[in-house]
């Protein structure tokens, strides 16, 4: 018997791969045909991968604002955002820092950053109007406006409107998965400007330890080194944090530090 090929080491564009999981998942195939006829719809209309991917969003959250973000169910739109407030806090997160998110989305870990932050100390940052909106229904169900968060939409992660020197924390889930590496690239030569001497910004990836690949313009799979000497090449130090690794998340995490 074939052993079944790690998941790390799939090529999820390869046409091989798409047809064993075809035949493995007979009942996948309308919605991927559908995910397909709309990748084709949108690429012919976005003149960039942010509008592209804000469609995908519009798109999405029309249907359900906590499935486009990733989360199958309500339990597991909770359960994702506290993995990740336990985690962050776990790794150096305190009350008094300034957070910057990027790709912010509805509020699934945001909320909860946004509680335990002191007031005025979250930033959030989504291309997507849509998905910001149910975000802001996220902090008026959890009674947090007297926190004064930030909530604001961008076209690009060039981060200019913001202050140098003033995050000690950014945070990105779930946001490079779903970005070309020039959108990356333009984000790590950015957002050090932003963060303090000292400061980190932690992003999760879709890591392959075999061929880089896209999945219709929608998941992007990178290898760590990659990612982690694009960072260094934008003065970064870089890490892959082994931990992460072990929680029930698909993704994987590096953190970068600016140098202090």
């Amino acid at each position: 018997m074939t052993e079944p090929v790690p998941p790390t080491r799939r090529n999820r564009a390869s046409l091989t791969y798409k047809l064993r999981y075809a035949a493995q998942n007979p009942d996948k195939i309308k919605t991927y045909l559908s995910r397909t006829a709309r990748d084709l719809k949108f690429r012919v209309s976005s003149r960039d991968h942010v509008a592209y991917y804000r469609a995908v969003m519009r798109s999405d959250t029309a249907k359900n604002p906590e499935a486009a973000v990733g989360s199958r169910s309500h339990e597991r739109w909770l359960k994702l955002g506290q993995m990740q407030f336990d985690y962050l806090v776990k790794h150096g997160l305190k009350p008094d820092d300034r957070m910057l998110e990027i790709g912010c989305g509805n509020l699934r870990a945001g909320w909860r950053f946004i509680d335990y932050l002191d007031s005025g100390n979250y930033y959030g940052i989504d291309i997507s109007p849509d998905i910001l909106l149910a975000g802001q229904n996220t902090l008026v169900r959890q009674g947090l406006g007297d926190k004064l968060p930030h909530m604001t939409l961008v076209n690009d992660l060039k981060l200019q409107f913001l202050p140098s020197d003033h995050f000690s924390v950014v945070h990105a889930h779930s946001v490079f998965s779903h970005s070309p590496i020039g959108v990356i690239d333009e984000c790590l030569a950015n957002v050090g400007r932003v963060l303090v001497p000292g400061g980190f910004f932690d992003f999760t990836f879709d890591r392959t330890e075999g061929t880089e690949h896209h999945v219709l313009r929608e998941d992007f799979y990178y290898r760590t080194e990659t990612l982690t000497a694009l960072a260094e090449k934008h003065g970064f130090t870089a890490r892959f944090m082994d931990d992460w690794e072990e929680l029930p998340h698909g993704q994987s995490k590096i953190r970068v530090t600016k140098p202090g």
